[in-house]
């Protein structure tokens, strides 16, 4: 029988690439660490890390008992809150979401789940992606919405393999200028067309991607501001600050005065979509909300140009 102990102290050693620092993490030797994951090997008849001067990086075998460490933490702490929850009635659901997501998926997918679990408890947390998804990995939180760019999701060191996502919506980047920008009349944007321009930044991320994105382009951006809001951002840009790139779900509110370019492809993208683990995602309230913001997601790529600051909003059918 494998001892979740063991599973645990495999898992620190992956999120922290080293024994001496699982060690210090879990409040114990090095000694003791390595003891724990030769004994785990021993059990196994297989090796789940590789040793060199470096740190440790796991093996194939490593990561698969490293995801199934992330499912059992996960389980034990869903099987402690629905012990807590006994003789209550009640059900509860944790939402971790980044901030445009759940300001434009949340409180339309919100009917569907009062609907059809009105005995569910809702929590929410607000949190960037590298905040919110170890929470999903360590069972604190049911689901997380989250995003990436071209990369991979940010779920930091480890091997994450226990994450579940399901692809909700692609979120293009536009060019935000002043209505008065020489390039605001255009339909589209080449970005080496904006090499000489300053940027104001909503979001470090975005900063970090439109830096290796420009790089690609053979530019370095000025960037002039980067802010942690995409409003506020904009209306930096409608003071005459700069021009910025934001995503299209991050339109609303509107500022006056703005006009918003798609990029011609190789369009930068975020992703978005619904990270769970484990069996968490078959749970019926977590399946419900799952499929109400699918209904959304598909609903904002309906009418993605309606969201765009000086366009006009698309004519309703005859």
């Amino acid at each position: 029988m494998i001892d979740v102990q063991r599973l645990r102290v495999l898992r620190a050693v992956a999120d922290h690439g080293s024994f001496s620092k699982a060690a210090t993490a879990l409040h114990l030797t090095p000694s003791a660490v390595s003891q724990h994951v030769a004994v785990l090997e021993r059990s196994l008849g297989a090796q789940v890390v590789a040793r060199s001067t470096r740190g440790v990086t796991l093996t194939q075998a490593g990561q698969i008992m490293v995801g199934a460490a992330e499912s059992v933490a996960a389980e034990l702490e869903q099987a402690k809150q629905q012990v807590e929850q006994l003789g209550t009635g009640h059900e509860q659901l944790t939402v971790a979401t980044f901030t445009s997501g759940g300001r434009h998926l949340l409180p339309g997918a919100l009917p569907r789940l009062m609907a059809t679990h009105p005995r569910t408890l809702l929590h929410v947390k607000e949190g960037e992606p590298e905040e919110t998804l170890p929470l999903v990995r360590q069972g604190a939180v049911d689901l997380a919405l989250a995003y990436h760019f071209d990369g991979p999701l940010p779920v930091g060191p480890g091997a994450g393999s226990s994450l579940r996502w399901a692809a909700l919506l692609e979120d293009p980047l536009h060019v935000v200028m002043h209505e008065e920008h020489r390039l605001a009349d255009r339909d589209s944007l080449d970005i080496t067309e904006l090499a000489a321009e300053p940027w104001v930044l909503g979001c470090l991320k975005t900063e970090t991607y439109l830096r290796r994105y420009a790089e690609r382009a053979g530019f370095e951006p000025e960037v002039r501001g980067t802010t942690t809001d995409y409003f506020f951002a904009r209306s930096l840009v409608a003071a005459g600050m700069g021009i910025s790139l934001i995503p299209s779900i991050a339109f609303v509110p509107t500022v006056p005065g703005l006009r918003a370019v798609p990029i011609q492809p190789p369009t930068p993208t975020r992703h978005i979509g619904v990270a769970t683990i484990g069996r968490r995602r078959d749970h019926p309230h977590v399946t419900t909300f799952i499929e109400a913001l699918r209904e959304q997601a598909m609903h904002q790529s309906a009418v993605p140009e309606q969201r765009l600051p000086g366009r006009p909003a698309a004519a309703s059918p005859a």
